[in-house]
């Protein structure tokens, strides 16, 4: 499907290395805030208090975060769970240090439900108090890690297989590209960076990859069909035949997303956050970072098109 033609290629290969010095400049930014800010961690990393209480009645989830903020919590964590009238809350250790709510890291079950569970709604009932410590926290960033090098590595392994290793090389440090900037952002701005934030930035890797085989599928096509263009032509080319259906897929996704991040609250705010930043920059870094650097890596017609065997009866002796 194509809503439009474009009739000639756009030279995005003319001005390559004006945009590999701005994605040069904007990831060492990534990593200068990485390095002196760091990551918000959320209480899954950091360990804290799980808080679950039902109502008899659906929860008024704002009243109990204006009780939490009132007690000195500045982004208190809470979220249904199951039900509208089931209520999860996440406290950190550092919120119960020497507060309303608790002291040295111990919840005060009697303040916690008299001051902030109780403007949520009649007949309150506390069904669960748990709490979750430094070491889960070092585990599930450790399984992340995890999860993200064999992420990685699974992506290597296809695009060599499917193309040629230079494009495996190409399209993971675009990849690579992508998730630092979406974690130099919530560095810079302080955001918190939850399990829900992690499972993004694992799906941005997936859907970032997908886009960048869009293009060099198109590159291979237009290397197989058509001998006269030189790399920089068949790269332009590729590109262009692909803004038409880049428009209609991302602008759906961006959509749905949007809809996440407007009216999905405050529990898929930072997951529609870092989904909204990795659909940018995928679309940038898979025309503008993956590509050249397939040019500068010296990409050939012969990398994609092997040479046709001769027959052994027409070999010279």
């Amino acid at each position: 499907m194509e809503l439009f033609r474009i009739k000639n290629d756009i030279p995005f290969m003319r001005h390559a290395k004006i945009f590999n010095i701005i994605s040069f400049l904007t990831f060492a930014a990534a990593v200068f805030f990485l390095s002196t800010k760091g990551l918000n961690l959320s209480v899954e990393f950091t360990g804290g208090v799980l808080v679950e209480a039902r109502y008899s009645q659906p929860a008024e989830l704002e009243k109990i975060r204006e009780g939490l903020r009132a007690t000195g919590i500045d982004e208190p964590q809470v979220q249904n769970f199951g039900t509208a009238r089931d209520v999860l809350v996440r406290l950190a250790v550092k919120d119960l240090q020497s507060g309303v709510l608790g002291s040295e890291g111990k919840l005060d079950q009697q303040a916690m439900t008299n001051k902030v569970l109780a403007l949520g709604g009649p007949d309150v009932q506390l069904m669960r108090v748990e709490f979750v410590g430094p070491q889960v926290g070092r585990e599930l960033a450790e399984n992340g890690v995890i999860a993200l090098m064999v992420v990685i590595a699974g992506i290597m392994i296809y695009l060599a297989l499917r193309f040629e290793w230079k494009f495996a090389v190409s399209a993971i440090v675009a990849n690579l590209h992508d998730v630092i900037i979406i974690l130099g952002f919530f560095a810079f701005f302080g955001w918190e960076f939850s399990l829900s934030v992690l499972a993004a930035v694992l799906a941005v890797l997936g859907y970032s990859v997908n886009e960048s085989v869009v293009v060099f599928d198109r590159i291979r096509e237009t290397f197989m069909k058509v001998r006269r263009m030189t790399v920089e032509e068949t790269i332009d080319n590729a590109i262009t035949r692909t803004i038409s259906r880049t428009i209609i897929t991302h602008g759906s996704t961006q959509i749905m997303v949007c809809s996440m991040l407007f009216f999905g609250g405050p529990t898929l705010h930072g997951f529609a956050v870092a989904l909204t930043i990795g659909i940018c920059f995928g679309i940038y870094s898979s025309v503008l970072v993956a590509s050249p650097m397939l040019m500068w890596m010296g990409l050939t017609r012969e990398d994609l098109v092997k040479p046709v065997k001769k027959d052994k009866e027409f070999e010279t002796p």
